[in-house]
C-alpha cells in the first residue's frame, strides 16, 4: 500500500494541529492519510488519465490534453508545450495508448510526419522530460529525421542537443573510471535500463573481493554509474563488473585503477619559501610565473609570514591560470573580494591554510540586503575566502576559512546574499579537469553575528555545468552558521560524495535541487541544530526539480539528523518540487510540528522511482514518526517506535551505532562493528564455524506479486521453517550476491498436491520466471534446479543456484501454488532449514555453545 502520509504510533499521542488527524486508539497503529498517486512522468501520467476516463479517440484526449495544461504539477516546459500543440500531443498520446507505451511507436509517427517534425518531436520530447535524451538517441538513429531538426527541437525542449550529439565524447568511450585518494567512481557508457550492473573490488595485493553498491542508471547520458568508497590512498584496485539482464549474465569484466596519493610529486627545483617571495600586497603567482607540471608541481610554503591584501587588492593570493601549484600553511588576510582567487587554473592543492578578514563591508542597505556604496547598484554577493572559478583537479585540506568581513541578509529580507567561505565551480573549459575536487578535513565557519551566505556555494546550480559538477569527494569537515544552505552540491553531481561531515547553524543543511546527472552520495553525516540568525530553518537535506531539470538520484544513508524542522524535504526548481531519492538507514528526528514542519521525509510529489528503507523516524512534539513519504514494506527502523532508543540517539553525539537487520547493510557504505553479510553462523565446542540455517523469525513475512491469494502461512518457533497452505506465495528480504559457485540447501515436505511448489530468489516483488525453481507439481516450467521425489516427508534438496542466476538478490519467495485449493483438500509445504552458502563456507548443522545474531551494528553519523 502507498499512501502519502504516515503517522506511525508507539502507543502515547499529544493532541496535532495542521492538516494531520488521529483518532484515538489505545494500541500501536499506523495511521495513513488518504492515498495520493505516485508522481510520474508527464507522458505515462497522461495516459493513465486517459485510461480511467476512458478516453481513446484524438478529439477526446485533445479536450483532455487541454485541461490538463493548466495543471501546475506539469512541469512547465510540458504545460507549454501542451499550450501550444494540443493536437499534436493527442495525436502522440492516442498512439502511445494504442501500442502499450512503446516510444517506438512514436517514433514511427514522427517519422511519417512531413512538414510538422519539429513541432512532434519537441512535444514529444517535452512529455518524457526525464528519458528525453534516450527518446532523442532513438530518433537520431532513424534515416527519416534530419539531425538538424533534432537539434533543433531538443533545444525547445531545454535539452542539450550536445549530449544528444556529443563532438568528442565521454559518451563515445565504453566506460569511465575516476579515481580520488578514498574513492572511485565508475561510469560504464551505452547502457539500457533494464541492465543491472554488480560490482566487487579488491586492492591487487589482496586475495578477497569486497562486494561494491551496484551501479545506478542514469538517464541523461544512457549509463550505468556508481562510486566505490573508504578505499585506501595510492594504492592499486582492481574492479570486476557484472552485467545482467532478466537474472541471464551477459558480460563480465575487468577494469584497473590507482587511488590518488595524499600529496603530489613536487619538483624540488621549485620550492618556494613565502618570505622569499613575498613583497606585500597580494601574491600574484600569475605574475611571478610560478608553476609546475603533471610529474613535479611547485610549492609555495607559508613560513610565519602573513599575506595581508592591501586596498585595490582584488584578492589577497591569485592563482589565475597557473598550474600544478600546491600553497601550504599560507595565512592570508584582506582581499576586496576573494581570499585566495584562481580562473580557469586546473591541479591546484591547498594544504592548511588560514584565510579571513575578506569580501567587502555594506555601507548601504535597501530593503535589508547590502550594497558597497550608495552609488553601487549590484548586491553584494559571491564575495569567497576561496573561489578557483571554473577550474578542476583540486584539493583543499586542513584549511580553516572565517571571520568575512561583511555578512549575509536572512531569509526576511529575501533569499540571501552575501559572502561564503568557498565557492565552487568546477566546470574548466577542458573536460578532463572538469569536477574532481577532494574537499577534507576543513572548518569553514562563520558567528552568529557574521554569517555566511552559504558556507560552500555553488556557481550556475541549475546547469549540469554548475557546482562540483562530477567526481568530487567532500569529507571530515565541519560547516557552520549560514544563513541559507551549508552546502550547495547542485548542478551535475555525477558521481559527488558528502560524507562525515558536521553541519549545523544554516537554514538548509545540504541542497541537491537540483540534481541533472547523478548519482550523488550523502552519508555518515552529523547534521544538528540547524537555524538561521533568526533561528528560522526549512531541511537538513534538501532537494527537487527532476522534471524540469532532469534527472539524477540521490544516494541518503546513514546519516544521523536532529533538528527542529524536516529531514529530507523539497524546494521549487523552476516551480518544480520533484525529487528522485534511495534514503536508507538513516536517523531522522525531529522537534516541531505542523503542516510542513517535522517530517523525517516529507515528499509531496512522491515520485515513483524513490525509494525508503530502514530509517528511524520520530518527532519529539508529536512522540511518533510523522513522514509524507510512499510507504512501502521495510520503511521504518523498529526503533521509530521505541523512544527509550531515541533518547539515545539524541545524547550520542556524532556517532550513534544502529542495530539492523543484516539484509539491510548497504555494500561498502556501511560501517559495521558485526560482519553483516551472510548467513549467522554458530560455534561449535571445537571453535570452528558452523553454517546455520536462515532464521525467518526476524524477517517480515509479505505476500508476493499478485499470486498470494490464500494467504495462509506459519512460521515455526525455532524461525527455521515456514508452511504455506492454499494458494499461497509469500516472501521474506534476504540480501545476498550469487556467484556462480553459490548452493542451495533446504528441506522440503509437500502433501501431494500442487501446480507449482518451489522457491524463488528475486530482486523485486515481481515474479521472474527464471528465479522461480519449481521442485514439485503439474505445472509446466523450466527444468533448472532439483525435484522432489517423497510425499508427506521431508527430503533434502541441494543445488547450484549460481548455475543458474548471479548478482544480487534482496529477497527469497516461497510458492504455493494451487487454484483449485478447497476443503479437505487444501495443500501444504514446508520449506526448513534453508542454507545459502559457497562451498568454502559449508559445514553441516549440529549443536553450538553460542549463535552470533543475525543483526549489524552500524555508524549512524560520521562514521568511525
Amino acid at each position: 500500500m502507498l499512501a502519502s502520509l504516515s503517522i506511525y504510533s508507539p502507543c502515547t499521542f499529544r493532541s496535532f494541529f495542521g492538516f494531520v488527524f488521529i483518532l484515538s486508539v489505545t494500541s500501536c497503529s499506523i495511521f495513513h492519510a488518504p492515498e495520493k498517486k505516485t508522481s510520474q512522468q508527464p507522458a505515462p501520467y497522461l495516459l493513465e488519465s486517459m485510461k480511467e476516463q476512458k478516453l481513446s479517440s484524438v478529439q477526446d484526449v485533445l479536450t483532455l490534453v487541454r485541461a490538463k495544461s493548466t495543471q501546475a504539477h506539469l512541469p512547465k516546459q510540458t504545460r507549454k508545450a501542451l499550450k501550444r500543440h494540443p493536437q499534436i500531443a493527442a495525436d502522440l498520446l492516442v498512439t502511445l495508448s494504442e501500442n502499450d507505451n512503446n516510444q517506438q511507436s512514436i517514433i514511427r509517427l514522427i517519422e511519417q510526419q512531413t512538414k510538422r517534425q519539429n513541432n512532434y518531436i519537441y512535444v514529444a520530447l517535452s512529455l518524457y522530460p526525464i528519458n528525453g535524451y534516450r527518446l532523442a538517441e532513438k530518433l537520431a538513429a532513424s534515416d527519416k529525421i534530419n539531425n538538424e531538426i533534432i537539434t533543433t527541437a531538443s533545444l525547445r525542449a531545454g535539452l542539450d542537443p550536445a549530449i544528444i550529439f556529443p563532438a568528442t565524447a565521454a559518451n563515445d568511450e565504453e566506460y569511465r573510471i575516476v579515481p580520488l585518494m578514498q574513492s572511485a567512481s565508475i561510469t560504464l557508457y551505452n547502457q539500457t535500463q533494464t541492465t543491472t550492473a554488480d560490482i566487487q573490488f579488491k586492492a591487487v595485493a589482496d586475495n578477497e573481493w569486497q562486494p561494491g553498491l551496484a551501479l545506478q542508471w542514469e538517464p541523461i547520458q544512457g549509463a550505468l554509474s556508481g562510486s566505490m568508497v573508504y578505499l585506501e590512498p595510492d594504492t592499486q584496485y582492481t574492479v570486476k563488473v557484472s552485467l545482467s539482464e532478466n537474472g541471464e549474465l551477459l558480460s563480465e569484466k575487468e577494469y584497473a585503477f590507482t587511488t590518488l596519493a595524499e600529496s603530489p610529486p613536487i619538483d624540488p627545483d621549485k620550492i618556494y619559501y613565502l618570505s622569499d617571495i613575498y613583497q606585500g600586497g597580494q601574491l600574484d603567482i600569475e605574475a611571478l610565473g610560478i608553476e609546475g607540471n603533471a610529474n613535479g608541481w611547485a610549492k609555495i610554503i607559508g613560513d610565519g609570514v602573513t599575506i595581508q591584501a592591501e586596498e585595490g587588492d582584488n584578492s589577497a593570493v591569485y592563482i589565475g591560470r597557473q598550474n600544478y601549484i600546491m600553497l601550504e600553511n599560507i595565512t592570508t588576510k584582506g582581499g576586496f573580494r576573494y581570499g585566495i582567487h584562481g580562473y580557469k587554473a586546473h591541479h591546484i592543492w591547498i594544504k592548511g591554510a588560514n584565510i579571513s578578514e575578506f569580501g567587502r563591508v555594506a555601507t548601504e542597505y535597501r530593503k535589508g540586503k547590502g550594497y558597497e556604496t550608495i552609488n553601487n547598484t549590484g548586491l553584494i554577493n559571491y564575495d569567497s575566502g576561496i573561489y578557483l572559478e571554473r577550474s578542476g583537479v583540486v584539493v583543499i585540506e586542513d584549511t580553516e576559512i572565517h571571520s568575512p568581513k561583511g555578512k549575509a541578509n536572512s531569509w526576511e529580507y529575501g533569499h540571501p546574499n552575501g559572502p561564503n567561505a568557498f565557492q565552487i565551480w568546477g566546470y574548466h573549459d577542458t573536460e578532463a579537469y572538469r569536477g574532481q575536487y577532494i574537499v577534507r578535513n576543513n572548518r569553514f565557519y562563520g558567528s552568529p553575528e557574521k554569517r555566511f551566505n552559504d558556507v560552500i556555494e555553488g556557481r550556475s546550480n541549475f546547469r549540469r555545468s554548475g557546482a562540483f559538477v562530477r567526481d568530487s569527494a567532500i569529507y571530515g569537515n565541519y560547516l557552520a552558521y549560514a544563513n541559507d544552505d551549508l552546502i550547495e552540491l547542485d548542478g551535475g553531481q555525477a558521481n559527488v560524495l558528502f560524507y562525515n561531515n558536521e553541519l549545523t547553524q544554516g537554514y538548509c543543511g545540504i541542497s541537491t535541487a537540483p540534481n541533472m546527472i547523478g548519482p550523488s552520495y550523502i552519508f555518515h553525516n552529523y547534521i544538528h541544530d540547524l537555524g538561521d540568525e533568526q533561528g528560522n530553518e526549512w531541511t537538513a537535506i534538501k532537494m527537487g526539480g527532476i522534471m524540469t531539470r532532469p534527472a539524477g538520484i540521490t544516494n541518503v544513508f546513514e546519516n544521523l539528523i536532529i533538528t527542529n524542522r524536516n529531514g529530507i524535504a523539497a524546494s521549487k526548481v523552476d516551480n518544480d518540487d520533484t525529487f528522485w531519492v534511495n534514503a536508507q538507514n538513516n536517523v531522522f528526528i525531529h522537534h516541531d510540528y505542523n503542516s510542513t514542519s517535522g517530517y523525517g521525509i516529507f515528499d509531496k510529489q512522491l515520485y515513483e522511482a524513490s525509494t525508503f528503507k530502514n530509517n528511524v523516524i520520530y518527532n519529539t512534539y508529536a512522540d511518533i514518526p510523522v513522514v509524507r513519504a510512499a510507504i512501502a514494506s521495510d520503511f521504518y527502523h523498529p526503533f521509530s517506535e521505541s523512544p527509550s532508543d531515541i533518547d539515545d540517539m539524541l545524547n550520542a553525539g556524532k556517532t550513534y551505532q544502529l542495530d539492523i537487520a543484516s539484509d539491510f547493510t548497504i555494500a561498502n557504505f556501511s560501517k559495521t562493528s558485526i560482519a553483516p553479510q551472510g548467513p549467522s553462523r554458530a560455534i561449535s565446542e571445537n571453535s570452528e564455524p558452523l553454517l546455520l540455517p536462515i532464521d525467518l523469525s526476524e524477517l517480515t513475512v509479505d505476500s508476493f506479486d499478485k499470486q498470494d491469494r490464500t494467504k495462509t502461512y506459519e512460521i515455526s518457533n525455532d524461525g527455521f521453517q515456514i508452511t504455506l497452505s492454499g494458494n499461497t506465495w509469500k516472501s521474506v528480504p534476504h540480501t545476498d550476491t550469487i556467484k556462480p559457485e553459490t548452493m542451495v540447501e533446504v528441506d522440503v515436505t509437500h502433501t501431494g498436491r500442487g501446480e507449482l511448489i518451489g522457491m524463488g530468489f528475486e530482486t523485486d516483488n515481481k515474479l521472474t520466471y527464471s528465479r522461480l525453481f519449481k521442485f514439485y507439481g503439474s505445472q509446466d516450467w523450466h527444468s533448472n534446479g532439483p525435484k522432489t521425489s517423497l510425499v508427506n516427508a521431508p527430503e533434502t534438496l541441494t543445488f547450484n543456484l549460481g548455475q543458474f542466476i548471479t548478482g544480487p538478490i534482496n529477497r527469497l519467495v516461497f510458492a504455493l501454488d494451487y487454484d483449485d485449493a478447497h476443503g479437505s483438500k487444501v495443500p501444504r509445504a514446508t520449506f526448513s532449514n534453508i542454507r545459502i552458502y559457497e562451498p568454502s563456507a559449508e559445514s553441516a548443522p549440529s549443536e553450538a555453545n553460542q549463535v552470533l545474531p543475525s543483526t549489524s551494528a552500524i555508524s549512524v553519523g560520521i562514521a568511525r
